[in-house]
């Protein structure tokens, strides 16, 4: 790999950012033709085309206009060292490819530790020369990354966005030095409920039961703690939707990935919220995306993550006949998932009382569930761990029953002395509670 230390970095920024204009107008273009999406190593190759046109007509415009020339040798490092940037001088790449690989932290250029789905930490070389490698070239990814550019700078010093299905937040200022935090989710990897009762994340009468739950359009969100395996779940769910179905995804940075299932979800909507411009202008936040999709026929509507005051045009949303939506939002339990929900509600420019947001939670969900990681001797596991369901609310209460318990190993499991209220909604696309015959049938 060439040493790029003793290269001029304002020209590699410079034609970097031309490369990262030139790729998406080639993707743009290849969308508005209604040709698939390239796969990460076609991407690749493109990229690695774009470097050397970039480089091409560098080279011919310093001759052009008379002020120098580039060997061929100079016009090879000029090319490595944008790979080097376009790829995180090679390793980066290589990590978010790596399939074994759950998380990446990086702080400080020195400083990078992967997560891998076995459980294990562990530190790995570094794939930056510098910090200042590291802060342009998570610059040039926010700028050309996701549906819309985002800033990255002293002004900006936070930037979340995603490369490929992989979500970054990066942070810089306000630290010792830059930070960077990679969660991953391999796009190609598509999972079913099925895939869930073979990895231990839940049994097959709960499988039964969130099949049913989707089919029978029931509203569900998922809570639980950072990589507790939230988004997995929801991908899960979201496979039991018939395709047929109409889908509108609403994401912060785009993650889930469902378009990339042309089979299973063909007719589907993905949209990404858009931070402010240097200007201030240009946002357009989730609550907005929220409100623009009641005039575009969903079916359903997919959340992605519920972090702020969109909670509340969702639930409003769901009790005015938007059903079987999904989302997700973070929780330490699954009495928490109430208590964030309330949260976002109240802080919204709505200044929602208490007892109002419980009663919009009460009309407009009908499932709680919560997932949760355990972690210990270099090993992890993440199970369902409870499923309760909204049966009304008093005053400021919210009253729901828990259908799906915590066993003995932490998955949950179903107490059968507690009803489910949604029984016949469920029965009328074929379920069986544990105990019942065909009699229901």
């Amino acid at each position: 790999m060439m040493d790029i230390r003793g290269t001029d970095h304002s020209l590699l920024r410079r034609l970097q950012v031309q490369v990262g204009d030139r790729l998406e107008q080639s993707l743009q273009a290849r969308s508005l033709q209604g040709q698939p999406a390239l796969s990460a190593e076609d991407t690749d190759a493109l990229k690695a085309d774009l470097a050397h046109q970039v480089v091409d007509d560098y080279a011919r415009d310093l001759a052009e206009r008379g002020v120098g020339t580039l060997s061929w040798e100079e016009s090879q490092d000029l090319v490595q060292g944008l790979k080097n940037r376009l790829y995180g001088a090679g390793s980066l790449a290589d990590l978010l490819r790596d399939e074994s690989i759950e998380e990446i932290d990086i702080n400080g250029w020195q400083n990078v530790f992967v997560d891998y789905s076995s459980g294990v930490r562990t530190r790995v070389a570094p794939v930056y020369e510098s910090n200042e490698e590291l802060i342009e070239h998570i610059q040039t990814l926010a700028a050309h990354e996701g549906l819309s550019g985002r800033a990255f700078d002293s002004a900006n010093p936070h930037v979340n966005f995603r490369v490929g299905s992989a979500r970054v937040q990066a942070v810089m200022a306000v630290t010792t030095a830059p930070v960077v935090s990679i969660r991953l989710h391999h796009r190609h990897m598509r999972y079913s409920l099925k895939d869930l009762v073979a990895g231990g994340t839940i049994d097959q009468p709960l499988a039964d039961f969130f099949s049913a739950a989707v089919r029978a359009k029931r509203n569900i969100i998922i809570g639980g703690e950072t990589s507790a395996g939230k988004t997995v779940l929801l991908r899960a769910l979201a496979a039991e939707i018939e395709p047929d179905e109409r889908l509108i995804t609403i994401e912060r940075a785009l993650e889930l990935g469902l378009e990339d299932d042309e089979d299973t979800h063909p007719d589907i909507v993905p949209m990404e919220e858009r931070l402010p411009n240097a200007e201030g202008e240009g946002a357009v936040p989730m609550r907005e995306l929220l409100m623009v999709t009641k005039r575009m026929r969903p079916d359903r509507v997919i959340v992605g993550e519920v972090l702020g005051d969109e909670i509340l045009v969702m639930l409003n949303a769901m009790m005015n006949g938007n059903d079987g939506s999904l989302s997700t939002i973070h929780a330490n339990s699954s009495e928490g998932i109430v208590e964030n929900i309330v949260s976002y509600a109240i802080q919204a420019p709505e200044r929602l009382p208490r007892a109002g947001a419980i009663s919009m939670i009460a009309n407009g969900l009908d499932f709680l569930v919560f997932v949760k990681r355990f972690r210990g001797g270099g090993q992890q596991r993440r199970v369902v761990h409870s499923v309760r369901e909204v049966v009304g609310y008093d005053g400021e209460l919210l009253k729901t029953n828990e259908i799906f318990k915590p066993g003995p190993t932490g998955m949950a499991v179903r107490d059968l002395p507690v009803g489910i209220n949604r029984i016949e909604a469920l029965r009328e696309v074929g379920y069986r509670d544990q105990g019942e015959t065909d009699r229901w049938a």
